[in-house]
């Protein structure tokens, strides 16, 4: 499942990727303002905030990130804990996380969403990990066809 879930932020990360080198102009208009992603539950109350740097985020979910893309827009890297695996991707402006949330909603799937940073895994070890970082676990739905059962 990890390695499908990886296949997936590896291509949602190409496809932010893509709108962002094929940029013309900015528009004031925002045409995707009915698609946002669903918000699942809100930040701590103490307000906690991760700051937007892979490694970082990494120790403080208690493991060491091997990077997996480093580019101007974005830089991920996967981390594999004691109860799970995480998929961590921060940005360096939260327009890049905005777009990329946009692509990563086609795939569907529940992140741990923060300023500048989004962290993948199960809803479960997302929830465990809010009180350390921060954040809201959004659950974006899919806009792809339905899987067949065969």
């Amino acid at each position: 499942m990890f390695k499908q879930l990886a296949r997936g932020v590896a291509l949602t990360a190409s496809l932010a990727l893509l709108p962002l080198a094929t940029a013309c102009g900015g528009s004031n208009d925002d045409a995707s303002a009915d698609s946002k992603p669903t918000k699942v539950s809100a930040a701590p109350a103490a307000g906690v905030v991760a700051p937007a740097k892979v490694e970082v985020i990494a120790g403080l979910i208690g493991c060491t990130a091997k990077i997996r893309i480093d580019a101007d827009e974005l830089r991920e890297g996967v981390c594999h804990g004691k109860k799970a695996d995480y998929i961590i991707t921060t940005f360096p402006e939260e327009k890049f996380k905005d777009t990329w949330l946009e692509s990563a909603s086609i795939y569907g799937g529940t992140y741990l969403v923060g300023t500048r940073w989004v962290v993948a895994a199960k809803r479960e070890q997302l929830e465990e990990i809010r009180s350390e970082l921060g954040g809201s676990v959004r659950q974006l739905r899919s806009m792809g066809p339905a899987p067949s059962a065969s």
